[in-house]
């Protein structure tokens, strides 16, 4: 076989590897997009949630939540205060001393006007994963609201989905996030 022939089918075997790579993504988003839980705006006609779960997004160096976290406690307080759910639940990383993002997300709750008692901690809360699956485990929150940005929301609800759970998610997208 010629060098042309040889490096015609490479490209052609290259450029099918791509094809097939670039649909299975579609696919795969497709499948995680369409899970089964959804994103709610409209709050007014439904049952009151089991809590209201608030994922975790960084800190800043002064330890005051993200822009993104911030935006995210934004929102779960306003669901709140609609009535959504008697009960948030903030997940995050407390890996340390110098870094505890749910007391940072409880001081900012409860400078908001939520309640202590309506507070509930999951410093377990180090993934996506690990904070549904805490939420699970505490076999109170059967019926949940996941407050994150939309971006997020659709794999955090495919997860609870595919845990189980029913989950209905709130886009927390107050604002653009560099990077």
């Amino acid at each position: 076989m010629g060098f042309l022939k040889k490096m015609n089918l490479l490209v052609l075997l290259g450029a099918g590897i791509l094809l097939l790579l670039l649909c299975s993504v579609f696919v795969i988003n497709g499948l995680v997009i369409g899970g089964g839980s959804s994103i709610v705006t409209d709050f007014a006609s439904t049952e009151p949630y089991d809590c209201i779960l608030v994922l975790g997004a960084g800190l800043r160096a002064d330890g005051s939540p993200s822009d993104m976290l911030r935006d995210r406690l934004r929102g779960a307080v306003e669901l709140y205060e609609r009535g959504v759910s008697e009960v948030i639940l903030l997940s995050g990383d407390c890996s340390g001393e110098d870094y505890d993002e749910v007391s940072a997300m409880e001081d900012y709750c409860l400078s908001q006007g939520v309640p202590k008692t309506a507070l509930v901690r999951d410093d377990r809360g180090y993934s996506t994963y690990e904070s549904l699956s805490n939420a699970k485990r505490a076999d109170r929150y059967r019926r949940i609201v996941v407050v994150t940005q939309e971006y997020h929301l659709y794999r955090a609800l495919y997860v609870a989905n595919r845990m189980g759970m029913e989950a209905d998610g709130f886009a927390a997208d107050y604002h653009s996030y560099r990077g």
